[in-house]
């Protein structure tokens, strides 16, 4: 027993966890009840749908609305709430309602969880993100529900607020329009955009900085983590509203046809859900190229560290930027808002950064393969880097894939919702300090 505990640290035991939820949860997707045929899906099709729900992706091989009964539904959300927040987060609150205590490794497993730098105060943070999940998804279930209640009955618009508020706070994406219509239904509609905009936003940042905010009354202070998520947060959102909003201005078949706030609310959305939800107000396949590569930037990107969302994150934008800049102007250090970013950060941006391309690269290129030449390449690059950044955007190509494509597309999100680092850690052998350095070598470089 005691070799197995020292074989299973922290980053084999995410990956155990997610594994054991993904396949739980495919089991129940393939029952008869969770279907309106009452076959169930078919075993590929429930990991496929499971994965998804579990890493907070909202790829989806069917829709959900049209192939789900309300119990296959709940199985999705549940599978979207314990993966958004952790499984390890949804543990600890059955510890606390039971009294037991949280040992030092499991306050290892929570801090691997949420990525915080420290286990001090972990369990405190965990109630804090308990509570601040139960606040938002409330709050945005209610407006949301009240908005639905136009439109259907009482019961129904309770239920779809309930669903697209988790859904979209935990970045997931998946909706209950039918049709892989998605939201584009309320492409115009304000109530719906900047509810699911703000929850988008509010999962995308972090629980950590969503602490910090919370105890400013207190501290005055903020770390510079949080100041780079919330300054690349508002740059990226804004940044992109303004590009896709140009790009697309003329484009009869998205934004054309809307008023000007519509198209204002359209542009809006479309440059907030890459980060990473996965739901979407304007039809994907009929966007321009231009916006189609500003997408896959932004889904490559993410969003914040220890958030309910995937890519390379914002802040390993943020370092790497702010190295570059230092590297034109000739400074030795790479600084952030006043403070030195230390080399083993430098290093560790550099490592998920390129093995997140590594990956989404090597991903489209097998999808070139098995697929084959039905379409063109930007569609395999979108659904590789989709599925990497947890994100859900699809042209199209989700339903259509081969089994194989299904299982390339299942691994990726996997590897994308724990991270490539933490997968790389999980399945390497117990790192080892040096027993020597090497000659220093030159190699010249540009």
């Amino acid at each position: 027993m005691k070799k197995i505990r020292d074989f299973l640290d922290p980053p084999k035991i995410l990956v155990l966890g997610f594994a054991t939820l993904i396949l739980l949860g495919a089991c129940l997707l393939t029952l008869p009840i969770a279907t309106h045929d009452g076959n169930g899906l078919v075993f590929l099709d429930a990991l496929f749908t499971a994965t998804s729900a579990t890493c907070v992706t909202g790829l989806v091989v069917v829709d959900t609305a049209d192939t789900f009964t309300t119990f296959g539904e709940i199985v999705i959300l549940t599978l979207i709430q314990i993966g958004g927040l952790g499984f390890m987060t949804f543990a600890t609150f059955f510890f606390f309602l039971l009294g037991k205590r949280i040992s030092l490794r499991e306050r290892l497993l929570l801090q691997e969880t949420l990525n915080n730098v420290s286990f001090a105060g972990i369990v405190r943070l965990v109630k804090r993100v308990l509570i601040f999940t139960a606040i938002i998804e409330l709050t945005g279930a209610t407006i949301l529900a009240i908005r639905f209640s136009f439109d259907m009955p009482i019961g129904k618009a309770i239920y779809w607020g309930i669903f697209h508020a988790i859904s979209n706070f935990n970045n997931a994406g998946f909706d209950l329009n039918g049709e892989f219509r998605s939201l584009t239904p309320f492409v115009d509609d304000p109530t719906v955009v900047l509810t699911v905009c703000a929850l988008i936003t509010l999962g995308g940042i972090g629980f950590i900085v969503m602490n910090e905010l919370y105890e400013y009354h207190d501290t005055r202070r903020v770390s510079v983590h949080t100041k780079v998520v919330l300054l690349m947060t508002l740059i990226l959102t804004l940044g992109a509203t303004i590009l896709i909003f140009t790009f697309e201005f003329g484009n009869e078949k998205t934004l054309e046809p809307l008023s000007y706030t519509g198209k204002v609310l359209g542009s809006l959305f479309q440059a907030v859900t890459p980060r990473t939800a996965g739901a979407n107000t304007l039809p994907i396949g009929d966007l321009t190229q231009s916006t189609l590569f500003l997408i896959i930037f932004l889904m490559y990107v993410g969003a914040g560290p220890g958030s309910t969302a995937g890519g390379i994150k914002i802040t390993t934008f943020a370092v790497l930027s702010a190295t570059l800049w230092s590297q034109i102007k000739g400074k030795e250090d790479v600084v952030l808002f006043r403070r030195r970013i230390v080399m083993e950060t430098i290093f560790k941006a550099l490592t998920v950064a390129a093995m997140g391309m590594f990956l989404v690269m090597f991903i489209t290129m097998l999808l070139t393969i098995t697929e084959g030449e039905r379409h063109n390449f930007i569609m395999y690059l979108f659904e590789a880097t989709s599925a990497f950044g947890t994100v859900g955007l699809s042209m199209g190509l989700t339903p259509e894939l081969s089994p194989i494509g299904k299982v390339l597309i299942i691994f990726t999100m996997f590897a994308g919702r724990l991270g490539p680092l933490t997968l790389a850690y999980a399945v390497s052998m117990r790192r080892k300090p040096n027993a020597f350095h090497h000659p220093k070598g030159k190699i010249m470089l540009g």
